[in-house]
């Protein structure tokens, strides 16, 4: 099978080949800064990886790209490059769960040696918010347990405590890169045994799934390809940051009792 994946999602833009030579699978891939600067780099890096890669773009299978939730300008960015070499390649298009990408990068970096597990993925939606889902996995095989949420992050361990009775949950692993960012303020309440893995959605991470979400049929059409959001305003009223501003304000004078 010949793949091209990308996601401009998060900081971070990565873009993979994959491409079957002689019967093996064979992967080329590319990193970059992601954000705003995806917008400029992104159709050459991909050419160029291609290219590497030997392929062109009507020889592909299917081109897929992370879809959300994220950054807004990353997620338009990628839609829109899937879309446009889609049409042009007449290939279709498969959008893949950001959420669920964390989830697979957690489990093929940190978690291969676990037959069965579940990872509850969390990514950065800024404006002091968390975008969260959990998913249970039995080898590469993935199933949706809880879709996705915005919450803050303080509180976060109640949310996850309310879907692991809800669910009849153990304690999973958390995965994501919300940890460096928002630390004691992750109310999770975890035991000792529960992992906090450091993962983004990477588009190996995309190509591994691809298989699962092809067989389902979830490939579309180009012009029927849509970024998947969560948050439906993309900026703070002036009281909000306001409010913000003071109990940051607030938080950093704080002195604690002796």
């Amino acid at each position: 099978m010949n793949l091209l994946a990308f996601d401009t999602g998060t900081e971070s833009m990565s873009i993979a080949v994959a491409r079957t030579v002689a019967g093996q699978q064979r992967l080329w891939q590319h990193t970059a800064i992601g954000g705003a600067q995806a917008s400029t780099g992104l159709i050459a890096s991909i050419l160029d990886l291609l290219n590497q890669a030997g392929l062109k773009l009507d020889a592909l299978d299917a081109i897929c790209f992370g879809a959300g939730p994220g950054s807004f300008t990353g997620l338009r960015t990628a839609c829109s490059v899937a879309q446009g070499l889609a049409f042009g390649a007449k290939v279709q298009v498969l959008p893949v769960d950001s959420l669920l990408a964390v989830a697979e990068e957690a489990r093929h970096a940190a978690l291969a040696d676990q037959p069965q597990g579940v990872v509850t993925a969390l990514l950065d939606a800024r404006m002091n918010e968390v975008y969260v889902a959990t998913y249970a996995f039995e080898g590469p095989h993935w199933t949706q347990l809880q879709g996705g949420a915005l919450v803050r992050p303080q509180d976060l361990g109640t949310y996850l405590r309310a879907m692991q009775h809800k669910l009849d949950l153990p304690e999973g692993t958390l995965a994501g890169n919300v940890f460096g960012v928002y630390g004691e303020r992750l109310q999770v309440g975890q035991r000792e045994s529960t992992r906090s893995i450091a993962a983004l959605p990477t588009a190996a991470a995309l190509l591994r799934l691809a298989p699962q979400l092809l067989a389902a049929g979830l490939a579309v059409e180009a012009e029927h390809a849509l970024p998947l959001y969560i948050r439906d305003k993309v900026a703070q009223t002036t009281l909000e940051r306001a409010a913000d501003k003071a109990a940051t304000l607030a938080a950093a004078t704080i002195t604690p009792e002796v």
